[in-house]
């Protein structure tokens, strides 16, 4: 059951290793260069595993020290996966302790697997979503520990890797438009996302935009699903 669900998940996350894995080199090469040994970053990796976060994370230990304020900007930066963890509370129901994994290990990209993927017939959808769960993980700590280990020996300019996680999502966003029938939930994202953008500006756009997915979301579900464009 499990080697299956491990099987079925690995190709689903082929795209995250590729933007994950290159983005923890990049994130633990930083953290060496502003003077952290390889242990922070593998340690952040481990247990704040929140890619942004992580990044913003390296200046506020380097400056003053700020409790609430980095509170403050953890919750903020990290706040669209309370929308995440709303959209996932019928998906979780019935997991176990596997319940504990999942809610913790919820990064963006795994949300996006977990949510859309088509799980193959005879595969248990718990060990499933838990092995995805589980393989980005590792690819984010891995990159980032190695990242750490490599930056003292290895130096070289990585303007533009991010982009990296850019295309991965356009990818992700193709697969469940090519994959559904109907393209509501993918125009209603797209809609929402550019008004927002136009109104709050690139600084603050994201908390508004994922408000008013979760509203159009909530009050058009059951003619979605009519429609049959609701996964």
């Amino acid at each position: 059951m499990i080697k299956e669900a491990f099987r079925a998940a690995f190709p689903h996350t082929v795209p995250v290793f590729a933007g994950l894995w290159f983005l923890g080199l990049a994130y633990g090469i930083y953290m060496n260069a502003s003077g952290f040994s390889f242990v922070y970053p593998l340690l952040m990796a481990m247990f704040i595993y929140g890619g942004s976060l992580e990044f913003v994370a390296v200046t506020m230990l380097l400056s003053s020290f700020a409790p609430a304020q980095a509170f403050l900007m953890a919750l903020v930066i990290q706040a669209r996966h309370l929308f995440y963890g709303l959209s996932m509370l019928d998906r979780f129901r019935g997991m176990g302790w596997k319940k504990f994994c999942l809610i913790f290990g919820m990064c963006d990209e795994t949300f996006s697997i977990n949510y859309s993927a088509r799980i193959p017939e005879g595969v248990d959808r718990g060990w499933f979503m838990f092995a995805v769960t589980f393989l980005n993980y590792i690819y984010w700590v891995s990159g980032a520990a190695l990242g750490g280990i490599l930056g003292g020996l290895v130096h070289f300019d990585t303007d533009g890797l991010s982009f990296v996680m850019t295309a991965m999502f356009i990818v992700i966003f193709m697969d469940q438009w090519m994959k559904d029938r109907k393209h509501w939930t993918a125009l209603i994202g797209l809609v929402c996302t550019i008004l927002c953008r136009v109104v709050f500006t690139a600084e603050s756009f994201m908390i508004p935009s994922m408000i008013c997915i979760l509203l159009c979301l909530t009050f058009l579900r059951k003619p979605i699903e009519r429609e049959g464009g609701l996964s």
